[in-house]
């Protein structure tokens, strides 16, 4: 992969799961990075900003220190998302509007206040993490897959309107990640393992995938070995979806 040295990345969501494998993956390839969260991040000495995603000046704010601390941003990598299990009829509407609002409204918030400093960048790249559930939906999950497909229609629209400032933007889709997000699936079952054999049995490849494997991916698309790469939803997801 091509080396990422001193490009600038900033990753929401970065504390946990899929947004810290990918810290760690960006880090590695020579970026530096800082990261936006509701959290601290688990690792001292990591560049963190705290801020939610349903907090719009908080998040501006954020991004903009975390420019500062960086001397300005390459890469924008929003892996924030929360997860909503109900039978459609019973979604309420304030747990429909906090889903969409995460998961959708968050990442364009974050792509909008990156956006000064990404139109100055000649290797600029936005990497959002949707879902397969986005592109085939999954029981019991209207809110959360309509906000997924949402992120990925986002993208895409992202990458037609910012193409001209030379800013790519593609999406990821991950199928099952181990994650304490993804747990969440499963530990509540009455039977556990059951569940979870039940969401292996989804997938061609049986198996989930660990946060490092959609971190590769990720940090590919952020890269300017992608730098012919733009509007594309890639499914990494074990053939779940085979789109």
């Amino acid at each position: 992969m091509t080396s990422l040295a001193g490009l600038k990345a900033v990753v929401t969501g970065g504390a946990a799961g899929i947004g810290w494998a990918t810290v760690a993956r960006l880090t590695e390839q020579g970026a530096q990075v800082a990261v936006i969260d509701r959290s601290p991040c688990p690792e001292a000495g990591t560049l963190g900003f705290l801020a939610d995603m349903t907090d719009a000046q908080a998040l501006s704010t954020a991004m903009a220190d975390a420019a500062q601390a960086l001397g300005g941003i390459d890469i924008l990598v929003n892996s924030a998302g929360i997860d909503l299990e109900a039978p459609s009829e019973s979604v309420a509407d304030g747990d429909w509007s906090r889903v969409i609002e995460v998961n959708l409204t968050g990442p364009m918030r974050a792509a909008r206040a990156a956006f000064p400093w990404l139109a100055k960048s000649d290797k600029a790249a936005i990497v959002n993490i949707a879902s397969a559930a986005g592109l085939r939906p999954i029981p019991d999950r209207a809110a959360y897959t309509s906000s997924k497909a949402g992120l990925i229609m986002l993208s895409k629209s992202l990458a037609l309107d910012w193409a001209d400032e030379g800013i790519r933007v593609n999406v990821v889709c991950p199928g099952a990640v181990q994650t304490a997000l993804f747990a969440t699936s499963y530990e509540g079952a009455a039977n556990p393992e059951a569940r979870l054999a039940e969401i292996r049995a989804r997938y061609p490849l049986k198996r989930v995938a660990e946060p490092e494997e959609l971190a590769e991916a990720i940090v590919f698309l952020a890269s300017p070995a992608a730098s012919y790469i733009t509007g594309v939803a890639l499914a990494v997801d074990g053939g779940r979806s085979f789109h």
